[in-house]
């Protein structure tokens, strides 16, 4: 079953292009994490995907949001990836599908890893998923819409 807003976002470390690894707990209580799951590099649909991210990076930044994707595809596949399409957030691997199965993202028709993307707050705590294998820009839009609403400061409280 895919978390859903409201669940505990589970910890993970997996590994980086260039082999440092990256551990969610690490960023979380400092900044929002998007976390995007995508079936392979430089594919048509997870180049728009990446491509689309990396528009947007700068206003993820600005609203305090890391970006991260992941698939199981390797370090040099990343890098290549990565260089070819300029992208500038992290890219990690999932070589054995143990953080995806984690979150829950399922595999399209039991094939084609699937497409997920989890916002997560500074607590920890997820508040917005889509899953869509073919609306890959709505991935981006929707994350960076919760993102902006995240970087609000809450209401003030009503006074007497």
């Amino acid at each position: 079953m895919t978390l859903d807003a409201g669940d505990k976002a589970p910890n993970f470390t997996l590994p980086r292009a260039n082999g440092e690894t990256f551990t969610l707990a690490d960023v979380l209580g400092r900044r929002a994490v998007v976390l995007f799951f995508y079936p392979k590099d430089d594919t048509p649909g997870c180049t728009v995907e990446a491509c689309t991210f990396r528009d947007n990076y700068e206003a993820f930044v600005e609203a305090g949001a890391d970006v991260v994707g992941v698939s199981s595809d390797s370090g040099a596949s990343h890098d290549g990836f990565a260089s070819k399409h300029r992208l500038p957030m992290t890219l990690l691997t999932d070589a054995d599908g143990k953080v995806r199965a984690l979150y829950g993202v399922k595999a399209t028709l039991g094939l084609m890893p699937g497409r997920a993307t989890f916002v997560i707050d500074k607590a920890g705590t997820i508040v917005h998923v889509f899953v869509s294998q073919i609306r890959v820009k709505s991935h981006v839009e929707k994350a960076l819409a919760v993102v902006k609403v995240l970087q609000q400061p809450p209401p003030a409280a009503a006074r007497p």
